[in-house]
């Protein structure tokens, strides 16, 4: 669970590195480099934790990380199917005098804002995941060129998340960080027992009032929403594996149907039954 520093070669004859899906699912991977990131992850579901922004994600993911700022991998704890890109770029990519063209000024105001994270969404997603498992079989010639094209596409689009988080520099975030990671997996472990404030608060070695305060600062949730949050998510996925609402309900933490079907429609918007239909007719 320790934070740890990665070093990054780029690939041979290339000014950055491919990684293709590196099956790191069974290890709790958190860790930092200075090289900038960009990862697309198709899996039925997963976790996004980058820094101090924590949340889920369902089919696929794209980000785009900046230096220094810890994440987790992708894949970790998904059991199904999973398919990775990971693009790995120098911190000064654009500072060899690439810069310098004004064509790239887009791309160089996108890398300025994922020096704190960002999230696409919708079919800037989509579009994006399906080059970059194409980049590897071109040519480094073509390679670099597509990349470039790639991030033009994503300067221009306004499909995106900022994750607002914060690259490390020095000890007390450091700190921060691995409270955030000890938070997180407690959740994971614990998430369909009755929720215990107490318990966590304790392990992080705050007390109740303040690990509230806390947890509410650094996530924007409180922990009870946090963690009905990440039950909703497993909720789903069984309720697309054809459970009722019923077992959905109980075997995701849940006490009490007719809450679970309050916080269900507060988080996606609609109720367990329409939402058990509408996956029902998708799949059919």
């Amino acid at each position: 669970m320790k934070l740890q520093f990665e070093s990054i070669k780029p690939d041979s004859g290339s000014s950055f590195k491919i990684l293709l899906t590196p099956n790191l699912n069974n290890i709790f991977y958190w860790h930092f480099h200075p090289e900038i990131e960009i990862v697309f992850v198709e899996a039925e579901k997963g976790i996004r934790h980058i820094g101090d922004h924590i949340s889920t994600y369902e089919g696929s993911d794209l980000a785009l990380i900046g230096s220094y700022i810890p994440h987790l991998n992708f894949d970790y704890g998904i059991k199904t199917r999973v398919e990775t890109v990971v693009i790995q770029l120098r911190e000064n990519f654009f500072r060899n005098g690439l810069d310098t063209f004004p064509e790239l000024t887009e791309i160089i105001g996108l890398f300025e804002r994922a020096k704190t994270g960002i999230a696409f969404t919708g079919t800037t997603k989509l579009m994006v995941g399906e080059r970059l498992k194409n980049l590897s079989s071109l040519n480094k010639f073509d390679q670099f060129f597509e990349l470039l094209s790639i991030f033009q596409l994503l300067a221009n689009s306004n499909e995106y998340i900022k994750l607002e988080t914060r690259p490390l520099s020095n000890k007390s975030i450091i700190k921060e960080q691995d409270r955030i990671l000890q938070i997180y997996k407690f959740v994971d472990e614990n998430f369909k027992e009755k929720i215990n404030t107490n318990a966590i608060a304790s392990k992080v070695n705050l007390s109740v009032p303040a690990f509230c305060r806390y947890f509410k600062k650094a996530t924007k949730l409180t922990y009870t929403d946090f963690v009905n949050q990440y039950r909703i998510t497993y909720a789903k996925k069984l309720l697309l594996q054809d459970k009722n609402v019923s077992e959905a309900c109980f075997n995701s933490g849940f006490e009490n149907l007719s809450y679970f079907n309050r916080a269900f429609k507060k988080i996606t918007g609609e109720s367990p039954s329409i939402f058990k239909k509408r996956g029902v007719i998708n799949h059919t």
